[in-house]
């Protein structure tokens, strides 16, 4: 099921990904930056120890990809995440951290962040998340995409209803976007599979979000899994 967990690599827009990394663990930032630097294409262009550094550094940076650590002295990642996404809305934001916990991973997405990211998942993980959010898709770890999934099987049906009678004030074409977006596709994969310019799909991204109501691509994905929008994979 793809609907919330993109695993295929996402060209970003821009020939290298400018990369904001904010961990308070000196060591961890250096071991992510090799892993990072190693992918090819990645550039790690500003380091923060804590969560107040990272706002400060990603509004003088303006990086494709803000990847934070939850927890971080002065302010914890989920704050800084929140505070990124208001203030450098060109700036996705990534969690990356030892913690899955729900309450982690349903703050994060509600406050605009569209990866999380374990530590201790694989490098190669990483990577593709990071290209991922920087192209404009969600991505999380198989392990936190899990952990969304049974969360919301459980209520699935009761929210299926609700789901689809959301999705009924879209166009066949806002809808089909959707099932797209659901389905872990970037804006230039949706262009490319609907036979459309970018900026048409990125205006069509943009409606969706307003008329459901949602913040980001994540929460968008998630309305199309409950809808039964989603195709099926190829």
């Amino acid at each position: 099921m793809n609907a919330v967990n993109t695993v295929d690599t996402v060209e970003a827009v821009n020939d290298v990904i400018r990369v904001l990394l904010a961990d308070d663990e000196a060591m961890i930032r250096a071991g992510v930056g090799a892993i990072l630097a190693a992918g090819g294409g990645i550039e790690v262009v500003a380091e923060a120890g804590d969560g107040r550094e990272a706002v400060s550094l990603a509004q003088a940076h303006r990086p494709d990809v803000a990847l934070l650590d939850v927890r971080m002295p002065r302010l914890d990642g989920l704050a800084a995440g929140e505070e990124i996404v208001r203030t450098v809305p060109g700036t996705a934001v990534a969690m990356l951290t030892t913690f899955s916990e729900d309450a982690y991973v349903a703050r994060a997405l509600g406050g605009g962040a569209t990866g999380f990211l374990l530590k201790s998942g694989d490098p190669h993980e990483l990577i593709a998340g990071v290209r991922a959010v920087a192209g404009g898709a969600a991505f999380l770890s198989p392990k936190v995409a899990r952990h969304v999934i049974d969360g919301f099987g459980a209520r699935r049906m009761g929210r299926g209803v609700e789901a689809r009678a959301r999705v009924e004030a879209l166009t066949p074409r806002e809808r089909q976007v959707l099932g797209l977006v659901g389905a872990g596709l970037s804006n230039p994969e949706i262009a490319a599979r609907l036979h459309l310019v970018e900026g048409t799909v990125k205006a069509y991204v943009s409606a969706v979000l307003d008329r459901l109501g949602v913040k980001n691509r994540v929460r968008a994905a998630i309305v199309a899994y409950e809808a039964g929008l989603v195709p099926d994979p190829d």
